[in-house]
C-alpha cells in the first residue's frame, strides 16, 4: 500500500514529500515530474507567484540509477518566493482557514496558519502523483482533465456531450485548459472580467481515469469503496466543494431504467454506456472512471469582505495576500495527481509485491482470468 506525506510553508524554505510503497525496479523519469510541476503552474488568472517560482524536484532517496529501489522515496522542491516580506494577519479572510485556524491552535493571528494552508502545497502532491502516474503508466492507465466551467461559462464539451478522448492530449496547450475552444475566450473574459473588479471565480474540472481494469476497490466495507477513496482525496484539495461520479446530479432527472448502464459480452464484458462513472458498488466496474469537481473562488479578494479584526475586535476589511484570481486549471492538475495516487494504491492492493515483475506478473494472470469469465 501507498501512503504519503508533506511538509512545509508557503513561504518557507522548501516543500518536502515522502512517497512510501512505490515497488523497487520502476523507470522514474526526473524530467517526467518536473514537466508536471510545470504543468500546474500554468493558466490565465494565476497570480505574479508563478512567475517567480520555477518548481523541480530534488529526489534525495529512494531512486538509484533511474530506477525505485523500494524505500521511500523522498523528495524536495525548493521555494524561490521565500524572501518575501511577511506580515502578521490579524484580520482573517473569510473563505479562509485564517480565523477557524488561529483559534483552533491558539495564534495571535492566522500567518502559521496560512503559510500551510496555502495552495502552495500541492505543488508536492502533483510531484508525488505524477511518481504515481509513471506506476500507472507501465499498466497503461492514463489520466486526463479538462476545465468545462468556469463562473457561468460553461463548455460544450465534456464526457457525456461530443468529447473525443483524443481532444485532451491537447488540452495543455489552452491556457485555461477547456478543449472547448469556442467558449475558451468567453472563460478569459470572465477571468478579466473578475480581476478589474477586485474578485475571484470558481469554476468545475473534469477528470477522467482511462484503461481502469476491473475489480478496484470493494463493496465489503464503507472505508474501501474506490468512488469513497477517490470522493475524499478530492475534498483535500484547497477549494473544492463538491465531487460527482458520471451523470452525478443530472442523472436526478432520470428514471432507473435511462440512468443505469445495459450490460453486453463480446469477449468481455461491457457496458453499453457510462452513466455511473466507472464504478458500481465501490468497485470499478472496467468502464473510464469519471467524476467533476467544483471549485469556490479564492477566498483572498483585492476588494476585500467585512471581518473583525482579532487584536481590537472592531469591524474590518480583511487583510489582502498575493493570490491568483482563478486557479481551475491549475487544480485540474492537482486533482490529476490526487486520483493517481488512489488508482495506483488500489492497484498495489489488489496485485501488491515488492517489484515491478512480480505486480505485472500478478496482473497478467488476474486479466487472463478475466478473459475466460
Amino acid at each position: 500500500m501507498l501512503r504519503f506525506l508533506t511538509g512545509g510553508e508557503s513561504h518557507g524554505d522548501a516543500l518536502v514529500g515522502i512517497l512510501e510503497g512505490i515497488p523497487a525496479n520502476l523507470y522514474l523519469e526526473k524530467s517526467y515530474v518536473n514537466k508536471e510541476l510545470n504543468r500546474r503552474q500554468k493558466g490565465y488568472g494565476r497570480s505574479d507567484r508563478m512567475a517567480i517560482e520555477k518548481d523541480e524536484v530534488i529526489i534525495l532517496s529512494g531512486i538509484n540509477k533511474d530506477y525505485t529501489t523500494g524505500n521511500p522515496i523522498s523528495i524536495m522542491i525548493k521555494n524561490k518566493g521565500k524572501n518575501i516580506q511577511l506580515v502578521e494577519i490579524t484580520r482573517p479572510r473569510p473563505g479562509h482557514a485564517d480565523l477557524a485556524g488561529a483559534l483552533k491552535y491558539n495564534q495571535v493571528g492566522a500567518r502559521n496558519i496560512l503559510e500551510r494552508a496555502s495552495a502552495r502545497e500541492t505543488a508536492m502532491r502533483v510531484a508525488i502523483g505524477s511518481i504515481c502516474k509513471i506506476f500507472l503508466n507501465e499498466f497503461n492507465i492514463s489520466i486526463f482533465s479538462h476545465v468545462v466551467q468556469i463562473g457561468q461559462v460553461k463548455s460544450n464539451k465534456n464526457y457525456y456531450t461530443n468529447l473525443n478522448l483524443e481532444e485532451l492530449k491537447n488540452v495543455d496547450k489552452s491556457s485555461i485548459r477547456v478543449v472547448d475552444r469556442d467558449a475558451e475566450k468567453s472563460m478569459i473574459d470572465a477571468i478579466y472580467e473578475a480581476k478589474e473588479q477586485g474578485d475571484t471565480i470558481g469554476g468545475i474540472i473534469e477528470i477522467i481515469g482511462v484503461n481502469i481494469p476491473v475489480g478496484l476497490g470493494s463493496h465489503v466495507h464503507w472505508d474501501r469503496k474506490l468512488d469513497a477513496k477517490i470522493a475524499y482525496s478530492m475534498m483535500s484539495i484547497p477549494g473544492i466543494k463538491g465531487v460527482e461520479f458520471g451523470l452525478g446530479f443530472d442523472g436526478v432527472i432520470k428514471l432507473g431504467s435511462q440512468f443505469h448502464d445495459s450490460i453486453s459480452h463480446d469477449e468481455e464484458y461491457y457496458r453499453t454506456s457510462n452513466n455511473a462513472g466507472g464504478i458500481e458498488g465501490g468497485i470499478s466496474n472496467g468502464e473510464d472512471i469519471v467524476l467533476r469537481l467544483v471549485m469556490k473562488p479564492i477566498p483572498t479578494l483585492k476588494k476585500p469582505l467585512q471581518t473583525v479584526d482579532m487584536e481590537s475586535k472592531e469591524k474590518v476589511t480583511a487583510q489582502f495576500e498575493r493570490s491568483d484570481i482563478c486557479a481551475v486549471p491549475s487544480a485540474s492538475i492537482v486533482a490529476e495527481a490526487m486520483l493517481a495516487y488512489v488508482l495506483a494504491n488500489e492497484m498495489l492492493i489488489k496485485f501488491g509485491g515488492d517489484s515491478m515483475e512480480e505486480i505485472k506478473n500478478n496482473y497478467i494472470s488476474y486479466m487472463n482470468i478475466l478473459k475466460n469469465r
